[in-house]
């Protein structure tokens, strides 16, 4: 899932390589999207990378490549021109992977399942920069996670979409487990909300006056806010993972 403005850069930057052969500046795509500073820019380009939607090529100026676009206009694009894009369609389209199960509860927003062996949480969805753990709520789905894993207090489940924090043995496809909190430790693994429009999952570094979220990946940059742009909405308490 995709914000608004996530989506509407996305298509700009597609189209501006279609056109030209390059992609458009950081002042190009300001100015597409109406937005006041490059700033704003910047962290729509990192929740599109984070979420593997576009790569950018180091040592090269304007040098950004689309991986793969949105399923709907990969649907719409082949409803179109359906003998054209369906080759372009395969190539691009994307399944999201989705834990399915049940609903069962001593821990609010879980029920035991048969004992109290497990509990089945409700799996939000996935988690990346750029998308807000309200808009992802769906209690359609549910995961069954160990009750070891847990303590008190509320938990969810998202599914990671990203590399973003491989090198704290998080990987693409992982299931996390969140407690819900509004405060965490340092050096704790967060899901936190920057400007109440987007939510990642992070190391939580405090510097001072500041609020540092600290990729585990050294091909993603550590990103420090003031801390009222972020609100912290959990921390990591367990992980699952299928082979």
């Amino acid at each position: 899932m995709l914000t608004k403005k996530q989506h509407e850069l996305l298509l700009f930057i597609h189209q501006h390589l279609q056109s030209n052969g390059v992609s458009p500046s950081f002042d190009e795509m300001k100015d597409a999207l109406a937005l006041k500073s490059k700033s704003g820019i910047h962290r729509l380009i990192t929740g599109l990378e984070e979420r593997g939607f576009i790569r950018r090529l180091p040592h090269r100026a304007r040098a950004v490549e689309v991986m793969r676009l949105p399923n709907d206009v990969v649907a719409l694009a082949g409803a179109a021109h359906a003998e054209v894009s369906a080759p372009q369609a395969t190539r691009t389209g994307f399944d999201p992977k989705v834990i399915r199960g049940g609903f069962s509860s001593s821990i609010p927003g879980a029920q035991a399942a048969n004992d109290s062996e497990a509990l089945q949480l409700p799996l939000y969805g996935r988690i990346a920069a750029g998308t807000p753990i309200e808009a992802l709520r769906d209690y359609s789905n549910y995961v069954d996670v160990p009750a070891a894993l847990m303590g008190t207090g509320e938990h969810y489940a998202l599914e990671v979409d990203g590399d973003s924090m491989i090198d704290a043995g998080i990987l693409d496809g992982d299931t996390v487990v969140i407690e819900r909190c509004e405060t965490a430790e340092n050096g704790s693994i967060v899901v936190a909300l920057i400007d109440n429009e987007e939510a990642t999952l992070k190391r939580l570094r405090r510097k001072g006056g500041a609020v540092a979220l600290e990729p585990a990946n050294k091909s993603y940059e550590t990103r420090i806010f003031p801390p009222e742009r972020v609100t912290i909405q959990g921390r990591l308490v367990g992980l699952l993972r299928r082979y």
